[in-house]
């Protein structure tokens, strides 16, 4: 029996990729790529559901009532009313001008990284699509690199990420900014997983942003893509072949193989994920990069995320501004404006604005102005309540009650030790906590692994083998744990104290002991002190306290002083006497004071 892929059979009918995978999830068949195939009788079952759904559609403009602005349009027995053509759901905006209208907000070029292990191809996967896919322009102006450029496919335009590496990913990730849109894994056909190919999925994977690999170098002799395939397996990585959703394209950088059809599913990705950006809206954008070039001055490379950058244009970042005063597109050419999806070297700033950072604009100097000084005192209040107050529970560890999630990274010596500590990590895990390992992997860790673990608020565990002083230097600067052991079984106590920390704890109380107060004594400082005698168990300072006045409970409070003779004391034992200072001054002699603490319950 036939098969033909999901968004084949809708270009062929006319239907929007997003509409197709909607019939096929109401026929109980699940798919989250268009490029997964189908069987010819699902095939012959859509068809039927759209005829049916033509045919209503014919049915209910026939039969609606005739309009006095439009009678020509009824549908007669001599000429039936036409069929609706399918429309993929239109994104309201109001309309920027004012007039109380609404319209579509326009679909956006999807904004690509390639990642994955060194001479694995990824600059030369992206220098091909440079050669092949971008139009000649005249350089003219500032001919510098701008470190993104613009890619012309039939399904339109993509934008790629002139910086390889998941490194530059990861800091732009770092500072709030998610730039891309879509991951491209590069891997060689002829070397398969490697370590940075784990970090590269590892980041795209903390990103949540969709992922596509691609397969290089098949062309060679050697190269083996089955194998690749198998090896993903291993990551929870499923290609769509053996059943899974993991979108895997055999490519070749350097005779082109395979290029078209990556392109082509990056386009179809960017549909399922229906990128949308309006151009009148407001500005906002992210720094991609920023340089200080010996002619011209401070250049940044912005990515426009949303509205339209003009030239003259006021941009504040972080807490600088400048002003446009000339934009470079990706081929080099000098443009007055740019739209959504649109990378451009910008000449304005006085100082060299740092990758994923974000840029706002700003009516005029004035405003610009306001807005940093606004910045400057938000962080100086932040930085002085930082100070003076600790976070509360719920704070360092999310809202009580939810299922935690413990990030680690984890290093180790042999690939051996790895998968061992991985397999006793996943019997730790429990309804309340969940292990998740972003990255395992052999040899010390990187500055890579400490960027991940920042975004990520992980921690790097690390066995038998230790981190360089320039990745201590940078975890340092950043926060992020690195925590060494020998013994595995050290190792995991860690975790256990990390799983501990991501639990709610549950207290009970615990009883102490009694005293009975045989006279009270004023003093002029510490208030009143109730001389008392231990009848069973022990007093202990700052443990909760309760005054009984015969069966009543008269106070309950905090025993905030403990003395034996003039001496304070932590703690007092049975058949002792001692001088008890509660914070209350309401104490009178016979008056029974039990002590008791919370005490955290060990939970299995």
């Amino acid at each position: 029996m036939s098969k033909v892929r999901i968004y084949t059979l809708a270009k062929d009918l006319g239907v929007e990729n997003a509409r197709m995978l909607e019939i096929l999830d109401g026929l109980g068949v699940s798919y989250k790529s268009v490029s997964s195939t189908i069987e010819e009788d699902t095939v012959e079952l859509i068809k039927q559901i759209l005829a049916e759904e033509q045919a209503e559609g014919t049915s209910a403009e026939a039969t609606a009532e005739p309009t006095v602005q439009a009678p020509a349009e009824q549908a007669t027995p001599e000429q039936p009313a036409a069929a609706p053509v399918p429309q993929a759901k239109a994104a309201p905006v109001t309309d920027a001008q004012g007039d109380g209208g609404t319209s579509e907000v326009p679909h956006r070029a999807p904004v690509v990284t390639i990642m994955g292990h060194v001479d694995h191809g990824k600059t030369s996967l992206l220098d091909y699509i440079r050669k092949t896919k971008v139009a000649a322009k005249e350089a003219g102006g500032i001919t510098q690199h701008v470190g993104a450029f613009e890619a012309k496919t039939s399904k339109g335009k993509i934008v790629f990420i002139d910086t390889p590496g998941h490194e530059a990913f990861t800091t732009i990730r770092a500072r709030g900014a998610n730039v891309a849109d879509i991951a491209i894994i590069v891997i060689a056909a002829d070397d398969s997983l490697m370590p940075q190919t784990r970090e590269a999925i590892a980041h795209a994977q903390a990103a949540k942003v969709p992922m596509i690999v691609a397969i290089n170098k098949v062309d060679l002799p050697q190269a083996d893509p089955e194998r690749v395939k198998t090896d993903l397996t291993q990551l929870n990585l499923v290609p769509e072949e053996y059943g899974g959703d993991l979108v895997v394209v055999p490519v070749s950088a350097r005779t082109g193989e395979g290029v078209e059809d990556l392109l082509e599913y990056i386009s179809l990705t960017a549909e399922l994920e229906d990128l949308r950006a309006d151009p009148r809206a407001a500005f906002g954008g992210v720094v991609i990069e920023g340089k200080v070039d010996k002619q011209a001055g401070v250049l940044a490379t912005v990515m426009v995320q949303e509205g339209t950058l003009h030239v003259g244009d006021f941009l504040v970042v972080g807490e600088n501004y400048g002003k446009i005063k000339a934009m470079t597109d990706s081929a080099g050419a000098r443009i007055k404006e740019a739209g959504p999806s649109t990378p451009v070297q910008i000449l304005g700033f006085s100082e060299v604005p740092s990758s994923g950072e974000k840029v706002q604009s700003a009516k005029n100097e004035h405003a610009a102005r306001e807005v940093v000084a606004g910045r400057v005192d938000t962080r100086r209040d932040a930085e002085n309540a930082r100070v003076q107050r600790r976070l509360t529970l719920e704070e360092m560890m999310g809202p009580l009650g939810s299922v935690r999630t413990v990030n680690l990274i984890l290093r180790a010596d042999t690939q051996g030790s790895v998968e061992a500590i991985q397999g006793i990590l996943a019997r730790k895990e429990s309804d309340d906590v969940k292990i998740n390992v972003m990255l395992a992997g052999i040899g010390a860790p990187t500055e890579g692994d400490v960027l991940l673990a920042s975004t990520a608020e992980a921690t790097i565990l690390c066995f038998s083998v230790t981190p360089s002083g320039g990745v201590k230097k940078v975890a340092d600067s950043k926060g992020v744990d690195i925590k060494s052991f020998r013994i595995i079984y050290e190792l995991i106590d860690e975790v256990d104290r990390l799983i501990k920390g991501n639990v709610e704890p549950v207290f009970e109380e615990k009883y102490l002991g009694r005293a009975e107060v045989r006279m009270v004594i004023r003093h002029p400082k510490s208030g009143n002190i109730a001389g008392s005698y231990v009848r069973d168990g022990s007093l202990k300072r700052n443990a909760k306290a309760r005054v009984l006045r015969g069966k009543e409970v008269v106070y309950e409070g905090t025993i905030i002083g403990l003395k034996r003779f003039k001496d304070d004391v932590r703690e007092v034992q049975t058949g002792f006497e001692c001088g008890i200072n509660i914070d209350w001054n309401d104490v009178m002699e016979g008056d029974i004071i039990e002590a008791s603490e919370m005490v955290e319950v060990e939970q299995a």
